[in-house]
């Protein structure tokens, strides 16, 4: 299993190499997510103008999933195509599905 990809392709699944369904290419590579909640932190990230770093005495290696976003993605001058390729993500989610669902993406139909 390898975790690379090739950043100017569609994401797909690590486990099983299905393609993903939340993600929106943009001229700069794809953005991507597992499922809501995750696009939820990415938006977050790319809309804070001001991004805190680990501490300069920590030496540790601290791999968060904001510190393996693409550094293209990280950069202030990309930050409206990002938004735009979230806000298109979103407009392609069908009636129903909710921030509030982890691992589903969707309420439960009653």
């Amino acid at each position: 299993m390898s975790l690379h990809r090739d950043p100017h392709a569609p994401a797909t699944d690590p486990h099983f190499g299905i393609r993903l369904w939340l993600q929106a290419e943009t001229r700069h590579g794809w953005v991507w997510a597992y499922d809501l909640e995750h696009l939820d932190l990415i938006t977050r990230f790319v809309r804070a103008s001001l991004r805190e770093g680990i501490p300069w005495h920590d030496h540790g290696r601290k791999m968060t999933v904001v510190a393996r976003l693409p550094a293209w993605m990280k950069q202030a001058k990309n930050r409206d195509d990002v938004l735009r390729a979230i806000a298109r993500i979103h407009t392609a989610l069908p009636p129903g599905w909710s921030t509030g669902t982890r691992g589903q993406g969707r309420e439960e139909m009653t």
